[in-house]
């Protein structure tokens, strides 16, 4: 099961989970909409999508200081894989949360966005 019984929460919550990352766009598409409802739809936890975008996200942005520069992220199918290797290989208990606070040091390092701001503190 998905963790959600409403798909609109579900979606709404992917959806918010992306755009906040960093270097993602600032709205969703109307294919990122459809893929957040096919993962609802696969059964997909909520948590487990999380932990796959907070992973990509990170992997991104502790790359060497002198690899070329990755293009903006503009699908949430980028994220596609890291799910894929997550369901293969589940993560333990209390990762997700190491994984925030490494992704927010990461950030936290960038120049800022004006047209974004990144993690909400309520998360």
């Amino acid at each position: 099961m998905s963790g959600a019984a409403d798909p609109t929460a579900y979606i709404a919550a992917v959806l918010t989970l992306y755009v906040d990352l960093p270097e993602t766009p600032l709205r969703a598409s109307v294919s990122d909409q459809w893929l957040a409802r096919r993962f609802h739809d696969d059964g997909v936890p909520l948590h487990a999508v999380e932990t796959a975008l907070m992973l990509g996200s990170l992997r991104r942005l502790i790359r060497p200081a002198g690899a070329p520069p990755l293009s903006p992220i503009r699908s949430l199918a980028y994220f596609r894989p890291v799910i894929a290797e997550l369901q293969a290989h589940p993560v333990p208990v209390g990762y997700l949360d190491y994984l925030r606070l490494k992704l927010r040091q990461a950030a936290s390092a960038l120049p800022a966005d004006p047209q974004k701001t990144t993690f909400s503190d309520d998360r």
